[in-house]
């Protein structure tokens, strides 16, 4: 990536005429510069309006990411639902590819009481099968699992760095609001992000955090995690941006930055700000 990039997940609230392929142009008229596709209920953009959008995109400077449904999981009971989650991801990888997006990304299953290295080896067995599928089409988008947050749920930071350790052709899309909210509060702070990110570094090498896929937002957690997310000024709002902020500038991310506030411009456009401050 040639910067870091600071972007909305979907289309921008306040715009006028809500519309995916004229929302690159308002993006950029409000001065971000990256837009995550939302196919987190369905995937709702034609191969032909990808392609419109991959130009639109392009003619406004813009990176687009990908949130696969959210109805994936990857190590469920019933080999139907297995099946069900690799389609949708392997639909959302498609599309996304042809409007020009670099990652696509989902949470990838639920332990369900399970051994956590079980869980782990069916999960990598079934990414390792997408991947493989897209390579075989000539498909190159990033498969990037997302970390996510509850202990309950498969995406941990060491469970996706292995997975890319293991795994050609996948990455991780890191969402430190998760990480936070998973912790139940304990992981927060410019010494945590950074750490986690150095982590990253050493363990992937550095090309990983000059490309980054990344979400915030402001979070609510609870005994067992995430809750619901917040804006970042909301006075309950306890995870540390500017932390997070300064972690990117000491170790010089890149990559696109998608803000999953309930207000997904205006916290982008606060993250951007003192990013440049």
């Amino acid at each position: 990536m040639d910067k870091i990039r600071f972007g909305t997940a979907g289309i921008p609230l306040n715009m006028p005429n809500r519309n995916t392929i004229d929302a690159p142009n308002y993006i950029r008229e409000l001065g971000l510069d990256a837009m995550e596709l939302e196919f987190v209920h369905s995937i709702n953009l034609t191969n032909e309006k990808a392609k419109e959008l991959k130009k639109a995109a392009e003619d406004n400077d813009l990176k687009l990411s990908c949130h696969a449904p959210y109805f994936v999981n990857l190590c469920s009971n019933e080999p139907s639902k297995i099946a069900a989650s690799k389609q949708r991801i392997l639909k959302s990888a498609e599309i996304a590819n042809i409007a020009g997006a670099e990652s696509v990304t989902f949470h990838a299953g639920y332990y369900q009481g399970k051994d956590t290295e079980k869980v782990y080896e069916k999960i990598k067995k079934e990414i390792q099968e997408i991947v493989l599928s897209l390579r075989k089409k000539g498909n190159t988008i990033k498969i990037s699992p997302e970390t996510t947050g509850k202990g309950s749920q498969f995406g941990s930071i060491k469970e996706l760095v292995k997975i890319a350790q293991e795994i050609k052709g996948v990455s991780l899309c890191v969402d430190f609001a998760h990480l936070y909210a998973r912790s139940i509060g304990k992981f927060n702070g410019e010494k945590d992000f950074g750490s986690t990110i150095d982590y990253i570094k050493n363990e992937l090498g550095k090309s990983y955090i000059e490309d980054m896929h990344v979400h915030f937002s402001g979070m609510n957690y609870g005994p067992k995690g995430e809750r619901n997310h917040l804006v970042l000024e909301d006075e309950n709002n306890k995870f540390d941006y500017k932390g997070l902020i300064k972690a990117f500038q000491k170790y010089k991310v890149k990559g696109i930055i998608v803000s999953e506030s309930p207000n997904i411009e205006k916290d982008a456009l606060l993250m951007q700000k003192l990013f440049m401050q």
